[in-house]
C-alpha cells in the first residue's frame, strides 16, 4: 500500500508559526524516512492555528531539506492565480528538486468572503471558469499551446526536465469528471466530506480519458487518522483536534491546537456534542491494528492507489509517532 501526508502545518496553543513550520520539516523528514510516497501542503488563508497559507515557500524549505519523497501542493487554488504564474512556480520547483513536484488543484476559497476579496478580483467568475484555467495550466506545464491559441508563444520558464504530476483535489462528481476529461491523477478528500467517495471515484475511473499515452487514471483518497500504541491513547489525543475545531466554529479558536488537558475541560452543550459525535466518526482513531485494518478496508472500498493522511494533534511527537506506527503495519513490510 502507498501512503502519503498532507500537512496542515498546525500551530498548537504552546506554538509559534515558526515552531509549527519547523515540526513541518521534521514531519516530511520523517515520513521520507519511514517510506511515505509524498508530502503536501494545504493552502489555508488568515485561519487562526495553521501556518500554511503560502506552500510554495515551505515545498522550498522542505525540498532543500529532504532527498527522495515527493512534495507538492494539497492543493493550489487556482481561481485566485493566472495559470501561468503557478506554471512558473511550480516548474521552477521542478528544476530545483527534479522528479519529485506534484501540482495539486483545487477551486475552493480557502478563508473568508474577506480574505477573498483580498487575495484575487472575480473569484467566483473564476470558479465557473475552472475547466479552462484547468487546461491552460496544462498546457503551460506541458509547454505545448497549440499554434493558433493565444499563449502558444510564451513558456513558464524555467522548463524543467520532469514536468510537476497534475492532480486535481475535490470532493465532488464534478471535480472527479473534471480530473478524468483533462486526464490527470484525482485526490478526493473524505476527510472534509460526507459525500459518497467510492461513487465519486468510480465516476472518475470511467470516465478518464489518458492525457498522454499509456498514462493511467490515478487515485488517492485523503482521510484524517489519529493512531497510538492504545485505543485509549488514540480516543485522548483525538480531543485536541476536535475541540479546535469546534471552538473555531464559535470564533474562539485563535490560540491554536488545545491540549489535551484543556480540550477535556471544554463543556459541550446538547448541540456541539452531536457535532463531536460525529466529527469523531469521520476520524480514523485506533491503534496500530485498528487503524491497518480501517486502511485496507478504506483502499479496498474506493479503489484507491494511495491513501494520503491527514493528522492533527497538540503534540508534535504524538503527530510523528501516528505516522511510524501506520508506517511499521503498513509499509515496513512491503
Amino acid at each position: 500500500m502507498k501512503l502519503s501526508i498532507l500537512d496542515q502545518s498546525p500551530i498548537s496553543s504552546n506554538q509559534t508559526a515558526k515552531d509549527a513550520l519547523d515540526e513541518s520539516l521534521k514531519l516530511a523528514q520523517t515520513g521520507e524516512a519511514l517510506g511515505y510516497t509524498r508530502y503536501w501542503v494545504t493552502e489555508h488563508h488568515d485561519l487562526p492555528g495553521l501556518a500554511s497559507s503560502v506552500p510554495e515557500v515551505i515545498l522550498s524549505y522542505i525540498g532543500a531539506n529532504t532527498k527522495t519523497i515527493r512534495i507538492g501542493s494539497g492543493a493550489v487554488l487556482l481561481p485566485h492565480y493566472k495559470p501561468f504564474k503557478v506554471a512558473e512556480i511550480y516548474n521552477t520547483l521542478a528544476t530545483l528538486f527534479p522528479n519529485r513536484i506534484d501540482v495539486g488543484i483545487g477551486r475552493a476559497s480557502g478563508g473568508s468572503a474577506e480574505v477573498t476579496n483580498a487575495l484575487s478580483d472575480n473569484f467566483l467568475q473564476n470558479v465557473y471558469k475552472m475547466p479552462s484555467l484547468v487546461k491552460d495550466l496544462l498546457h503551460f506545464l506541458d509547454d505545448d499551446f497549440p499554434a493558433e491559441q493565444e499563449y502558444s508563444k510564451i513558456s513558464a520558464t524555467p522548463i524543467p526536465e520532469v514536468s510537476p504530476l497534475p492532480w486535481l483535489l475535490g470532493t465532488s462528481k464534478k471535480s472527479a469528471l473534471l480530473a478524468a476529461e483533462n486526464g490527470i491523477a484525482y485526490a478526493f478528500g473524505q476527510f472534509m466530506s460526507n459525500n459518497d467517495g467510492p461513487a465519486i471515484i468510480r465516476e472518475y475511473l470511467d470516465a478518464f480519458t489518458p492525457r498522454k499515452q499509456g498514462q493511467p487514471a490515478q487515485v488517492i483518497i485523503t482521510v484524517s487518522v489519529i493512531c497510538a500504541e492504545t485505543t485509549e491513547k488514540a480516543n485522548e489525543i483525538s480531543l485536541s483536534a476536535i475541540i479546535w475545531e469546534l471552538q473555531k466554529a464559535k470564533g474562539e479558536g485563535g490560540r491554536g491546537i488545545p491540549s489535551i488537558k484543556e480540550a477535556m475541560q471544554y463543556k459541550l452543550d446538547d448541540r456541539e456534542k452531536d457535532t463531536f459525535d460525529k466529527m469523531k466518526k469521520n476520524i480514523i482513531i485506533g491503534n496500530p491494528e485498528e487503524v491497518k485494518q480501517k486502511l485496507i478496508e478504506l483502499q479496498a472500498t474506493n479503489k484507491a492507489d494511495e491513501i494520503m493522511l491527514s493528522t492533527i494533534t497538540y503534540s508534535a511527537e504524538d503527530r510523528r509517532n501516528s505516522y511510524k506506527l501506520i508506517a511499521n503495519e503498513l509499509l515496513m513490510e512491503d
